[in-house]
């Protein structure tokens, strides 16, 4: 007998858990249909691993400068195999508390993968099963987000040919690694690595690492992982010369110059792409381009009562948008006002790299080109007595305000927590807070928050420290 609900949900990442919990919250009878672990990609196999991996660099990197500090630690042992095994445990809690949380709401968790049969029915097959179950909604929200692409000519065998998937789970520090690509993804594992004892070089074919982030952000942190030991070539074209067992060499071509490197590893990080094959879009109609679904600003197909949220549908690819499009979409199903619709420059953009990048909003290259008159205001680490008693002096707080408005277009940071310390930015430009209102608060001392008021006096040339 097939089973009714208002709404079911393919997949259970950060976008489909919360959409889920939010929509039984509503009073919506919910099913979730997962054919992998609970939690996605994030959970899993992206966000929440990383960090745990990226802090353990973290530690080694203060290990190394211990003496600054007044400690001096002349050996230690790096157990590789105890790095990803916390990385799997910690993930493996959250999973646990996400299914907890979905069954606390009375959510049916399905394990299997779903197909659609028409745009109301899903034919289930069950994991480790042969058989299936049907299933009906009067609302399905696709959430299947997204797998590594590819390069036509360097295919992932997970030996010496890894993507994020088999990064995370490395058996050996690789002697030396080449990292494809430079946004997040390549530039944490590159920065992982490099802090635990890898010879790393990053290969980008554009102009500059990080290419999303302003530029002058951009421009400092490649300068900071150039004194940690990171080879980069920009403009580079890759060419495959010999692949072993256990060896790669590849020609890399930059600025008319022709380099050979041969490394253990290649980590391919050229981003992501929606997974839409094997559910049966084409079957219902669902328009689809570039292995993304195409949505409203409500995240509604073209079909009347399929959703679609997260990194299935369009860039960037953030598990913390997709949370917020699972919110959007249970709150208009449910018939509540939503009243947060997502625009590109209100998404935050966190990288988790030593040193770690943030950013809300424009550009500095974005808002003139869109015919802002902007006010910058720029304040140092060095000039912050916290940072520098952390031993962390190296970093900048940028913020962008509309000359004539006082809007505050983007913020772009640089430097230790600097995404912990994004969220005072995004609060300020969700409220359209001017700098006469951000300055009327009191920061507390002595704390790194202080560079955020430092960095607003400074876009009206009054800074104080600096």
């Amino acid at each position: 007998m097939e089973k009714k609900y208002d709404i079911a949900i393919i997949g259970s990442g950060p976008g489909g858990y919360v959409a889920a919990i939010k929509s039984a919250q509503l009073g919506q009878k919910v099913a979730i249909i997962e054919k992998e672990d609970v939690g996605g990609v994030c959970l899993n196999w992206g966000c929440i691993p990383t960090k745990t991996l990226l802090r353990s660099a973290e530690i080694v990197d203060l290990v190394k400068k211990s003496s600054d500090f007044g400690i001096e630690i002349t050996d230690y042992k790096l157990d590789l195999s105890k790095i990803i095994q916390r990385s799997k445990n910690i993930a493996l809690k959250l999973s646990n508390g996400v299914k907890y949380l979905l069954s606390k709401n009375k959510v049916d968790l399905i394990t299997g993968s779903a197909k659609f049969i028409n745009k109301n029915s899903l034919l289930i097959q069950k994991t480790g099963s042969d058989s299936n179950i049907n299933i009906s909604s009067k609302n399905i929200i696709i959430a299947t987000g997204a797998k590594p692409r590819e390069l036509n000519n360097l295919k992932v065998d997970g030996n010496v040919v890894w993507n994020y998937r088999n990064a995370l789970r490395a058996k050996k520090i690789p002697d030396k690694l080449i990292v494809v690509g430079s946004g997040a993804i390549g530039m944490e594992f590159a920065s992982f690595f490099n802090s635990i004892g890898a010879e790393v070089f990053v290969l980008e074919m554009q102009d500059r690492i990080l290419p999303a982030e302003d530029l002058e952000v951009s421009k400092f942190a490649m300068k900071q992982f150039e004194k940690k030991g990171i080879k980069f070539f920009l403009n580079s074209n890759l060419k495959i010369l010999e692949k072993t067992d256990d060896q790669i060499s590849v020609s890399v071509l930059n600025n008319n110059k022709q380099t050979k490197i041969s490394a253990s590893h290649i980590l391919v990080a050229v981003g992501v792409k929606g997974v839409t094959d094997g559910l049966g879009l084409d079957s219902i109609g669902v328009n689809i381009k570039s292995n993304s679904i195409i949505i409203d600003e409500n995240c509604e197909t073209n079909v009347k009562g399929i959703y679609a949220i997260g990194d299935v549908t369009t860039v960037p690819c953030l598990a913390h948008k997709a949370s917020h499009q699972g919110i959007i979409v249970a709150e208009k199903i449910s018939g509540k006002k939503v009243n947060k619709f997502l625009k590109d420059e209100d998404i935050p953009s966190c990288t988790y790299s030593n040193p770690q990048i943030a950013s809300i909003g424009l550009t500095e290259e974005k808002a003139k080109q869109q015919g802002y008159d902007v006010n910058i205001g720029n304040f140092p680490f060095t000039a912050n007595g916290k940072a520098l008693a952390l031993g962390e002096d190296e970093g900048f707080i940028k913020t962008i305000f509309d000359k004539n408005t006082g809007e505050l277009l983007g913020a772009h940071l640089v430097g230790a927590e600097v995404t912990e310390l994004l969220s005072t930015y995004i609060v300020g430009k969700g409220l359209e807070t001017t700098p006469d209102e951000f300055l009327s608060n009191i920061f507390p001392h002595p704390t790194m928050s202080e560079m955020l008021y430092e960095s607003v006096l400074s876009s009206e040339s009054k800074s104080i420290h600096y």
